[in-house]
């Protein structure tokens, strides 16, 4: 997941450089392969928990519901990443997609949280240079469209 969302500012600041491309051209793969981790993530969380009784007991920890959101998040995510849907949804796709941000988001949360935010550290490691590119992305479009007013 933080591969697919990083493959945009990538090719914004590497301009010309093939890598980012690649990453973007095979974006949807990475997103599928996220959420594949998510499945298996949580078959094995149900699989260890052994009852309803005991999901519903830890549904209300932070470390739990941010993750299961996120997981909640990524299902139509995943189920919409054919061709034949993004053909038929429009641009509709891509406003579903871009919710992609809030489950990485509760991503970081669920793992910081997980771990008593002792975890913080190394979620940040993984989220941290998403943050800056998102960062740079945002800023990098305010200024082109600030550019563009003022040669207007």
């Amino acid at each position: 997941m933080i591969i697919a969302l990083m493959a945009t500012p990538l090719a914004i600041v590497f301009k010309g450089w093939r890598g980012p491309r690649w990453l973007i051209k095979n974006r949807r793969y990475f997103g599928v392969a996220a959420f594949g981790y998510a499945l298996a993530h949580t078959v094995l969380y149900l699989m260890d928990a052994e009852s309803l009784a005991r999901i519903l007991d830890e549904a209300l920890r932070l470390d739990i519901w941010t993750g299961w959101l996120a997981f909640f998040i990524f299902i139509p995510l995943a189920a919409t990443s054919m061709d034949y849907c993004v053909r038929i949804m429009g641009p509709r796709w891509k406003a579903l997609q871009r919710w992609v941000y809030g489950a990485a988001i509760l991503t970081l949360v669920h793992w910081a949280a997980l771990h008593d935010w002792g975890g913080l550290g190394p979620a940040l490691v993984h989220f941290l240079p998403l943050g800056l590119l998102q960062a740079y992305r945002v800023w990098y479009q305010f200024a082109r469209r600030h550019q563009w007013a003022i040669t207007r």
